[in-house]
């Protein structure tokens, strides 16, 4: 079996300095972004009605230190994505990550997050989803973990405090990413944006609201 992952492309963000660790990454793990974001363009242009756009992280504003993580990000928007709720699919050392995210650039997060609040929509996703409010950590906790209590406490953290964040999808271990041919790992990444679909949506109709308003 040829895994999809390889320990090369883990090793990319074990390697030192900025200079060596980028071409590393524009080796390894970039033609599998540059894939991997054709591909799931299509699947959620297909899913949405919507067409998407791949964004394959650059990281073109670093000049000391190299990135510790790297991702191919999804949305609705050719000339960007951070402003508004997207996917992507990353790695960082330790594992691989599916997730929908809403980070701090995004307008309209207070109505994000009542509307999450109240529909109770995280609760009801898969025990084996996790969730952060830092996309730039890689830690996350387990949904079953956290709780009612827990996830509410995320949610209004991203609706009061200016850097909050909605980080949430399903880890890959390292060693369990070695494991998966390529159709087993789009198997893993379909299966989980499938689950995340019906979350975006409804980030999607606040978000849309708050661009006519403004």
């Amino acid at each position: 079996m040829n895994s999809y992952w390889t320990e090369q492309d883990f090793h990319v963000f074990e390697t030192d300095g900025l200079e060596a660790r980028m071409e590393a990454l524009t080796n390894y793990v970039r033609p599998k972004f540059e894939e991997l974001g054709q591909d799931f363009s299509a699947y959620f242009s297909g899913e949405t009605g919507d067409e998407f756009f791949p964004h394959v992280a650059k990281h073109m504003r670093r000049t000391v230190n190299p990135p510790n993580d790297s991702w191919v990000a999804f949305a609705p928007y050719k000339r960007g994505y951070k402003a508004v709720p997207h996917f992507q699919i990353g790695l960082w050392n330790s594992h691989v990550f599916v997730i929908l995210a809403v980070i701090y650039e995004a307008p309209g997060k207070p109505d994000m997050a009542n509307k999450l609040i109240k529909l109770d929509a995280l609760s009801e996703l898969p025990n084996d989803f996790v969730v952060s409010g830092d996309h730039m950590k890689p830690d996350a906790e387990a949904i079953e973990s956290l709780g009612e209590q827990g996830i509410e406490k995320l949610l209004v953290r991203l609706r009061d405090v200016k850097k909050g964040e909605l980080v949430i999808g399903r880890h890959l271990a390292r060693t369990d990413a070695l494991s998966l041919d390529k159709d087993a790992f789009y198997a893993f990444a379909e299966k989980t944006f499938r689950e995340l679909l019906p979350v975006y949506r409804n980030l999607l109709q606040i978000n849309e609201k708050t661009a006519v308003q403004r």
